[in-house]
């Protein structure tokens, strides 16, 4: 059976799982009051989003790691993902548990999150260098040209990861737009694994592309359930560690287009504002926020989003060709 046959069947498996486990976990989240809490300072639309289940991630991510071990069949770069990726989810469930449960509306403080974020993403460096992998990346459009980054390869890790992981979470912001984004981005994935032979890459990208599909149905506006940072911390973790173990980060790049370019839009509006005691350049970020502001419905950013993922997708496919 060929590697995209494969893919296909896990899709196909990991959908199906993810669309019979929602109906089951999203009427235990409600019995156990599992609710999202809505913040004042967002679009008031959004208040009457109070309440509807959160930490629906666990549903995607049982799809996930069902439909994985079933194609993987012990394949050790395959395990690190799949483990490093889990842990993330792991953080961002007890980030959920401890907002929802506990009644703590920030989760886990923000040392305790980066501490366990440092642990994770060290474990896996540490694997990534010593398997073989190499601290060697590919420089983007430069027909197959390498620089060995050697120590600093560590930092450009660190800062690659946490930065995607915190940028998937605050695009987490839209019914739908998250679960959608991160689908297109594993079927670029799933493209790029088939394309440079890394037959594991593709099978983990297309149990996530399934499980997203599967989420959706139920995630898409208006939403029946929220992913909570178990879902999104998990998609983060994925989105680099398939790229850093292709050997190939600069995909990110593409492949993680929105959630950067959502990320950058808070970091500019922070700056900005220090630096002018006050003054916006968007009426609010991240910047998803600000097309609501404008009047726009939450399909119609979810399609646009879409659609920017889309073009970084075929972006990092071109990379790819080039090289």
């Amino acid at each position: 059976m060929g590697s995209l046959e494969q893919a296909v069947y896990a899709i196909i498996i990991s959908f199906v799982i993810g669309v019979i486990l929602c109906p089951i976990v999203i009427p235990m989240l409600r019995k156990l009051k599992f609710g999202q809490n809505v913040r004042d300072d967002g679009p008031q639309t959004h208040l009457a989003k109070q309440g509807t289940p959160t930490m629906g991630g666990v549903a995607f991510l049982a799809a996930f790691v069902i439909t994985s071990l079933f194609f993987l069949k012990g394949n050790r770069d395959g395990a690190a993902i799949m483990l490093m990726t889990l842990c993330y989810g792991l953080i961002g469930f007890l980030d959920d548990y401890i907002k929802v449960v506990k009644k703590r509306s920030l989760g886990l403080r923000a040392y305790q999150k980066l501490l366990l974020q440092l642990i994770v993403t060290g474990l896996f460096c540490s694997y990534i260098m010593k398997s073989g992998i190499g601290t060697a990346i590919y420089i983007p459009f430069t027909d197959g040209k390498m620089i060995d980054l050697q120590l600093i390869f560590i930092p450009f890790l660190f800062v690659a990861v946490l930065g995607t992981v915190n940028g998937v979470n605050l695009t987490d912001g839209l019914d739908g737009l998250c679960t959608g984004v991160t689908f297109v981005s594993m079927i670029g994935y799933l493209l790029a694994g088939s394309l440079l032979g890394f037959v594991h890459v593709s099978l983990i990208a297309a149990a996530t592309a399934g499980a997203c599909a599967g989420f959706l149905v139920w995630n898409f506006y208006p939403a029946k359930v929220f992913m909570g940072d178990t879902g999104s911390m998990f998609f983060g973790g994925i989105v680099t560690a398939l790229a850093f173990v292709m050997q190939r980060p600069e995909l990110v790049l593409f492949f993680g287009l929105v959630y950067i370019w959502d990320a950058m839009t808070v970091v500019i509006q922070r700056t900005y504002f220090k630096a002018t005691h006050g003054k916006r350049i968007f009426r609010m970020t991240p910047i998803h926020h600000a097309f609501e502001m404008r009047g726009w419905r939450e399909v119609k950013i979810d399609g646009f989003f879409a659609l920017i993922a889309v073009i970084g997708g075929a972006m990092g496919i071109f990379d790819i060709c080039v090289a």
